[in-house]
């Protein structure tokens, strides 16, 4: 399977966040990577400038990782004059459903250099058993 066709797999879609304020410029922007690997799944989060008491991570209703935190805003000083304003600021909220196989009890979580990587250890996948029947007659 290409990582193309991996990229759109409807177990791993992402629960679509809504704004609870008509405001779009009040959310930080927060770009996540998901990667399956034999063993787990790895969520990476860029979150530069925040440190992991400004940052959140959750499981709700069982099988949803939440994760959410805040960019504070920059203090305007009267002697300053801003003349572009680019990066987000705001808070942040990104939810995603987590497939049945993620041990949501297993979670770790570091964050290092404004990186946030989240580990969810995965169940070992049961082969079926066969059972051989004894054909009599």
């Amino acid at each position: 399977m290409s990582i193309i066709s991996r990229l759109f797999d409807p177990s791993s879609i992402e629960i679509l966040e809504p704004f609870t304020s008509t405001e779009r410029s009040g959310y930080a922007n927060v770009q996540v990577d998901w990667k399956e690997t034999l063993e787990a799944h790895v969520f990476i989060v860029d979150l530069p400038g925040l440190k992991k008491e400004d940052v959140k991570v959750e499981i709700e209703e069982g099988r949803i990782l939440k994760i959410s935190g805040e960019r504070p805003h920059e203090k305007e000083e009267k002697d300053e004059k801003w003349h572009r304003i680019e990066r987000s600021r705001g808070k942040f909220v990104r939810r995603f459903q987590l497939p049945e196989n993620a041990k949501v009890d297993q979670i770790k979580a570091t964050m290092e250099n404004g990186v946030l990587s989240i580990i969810i250890p995965k169940e070992e996948v049961k082969k079926p058993q066969v059972k051989t029947i004894e054909i009599s007659g």
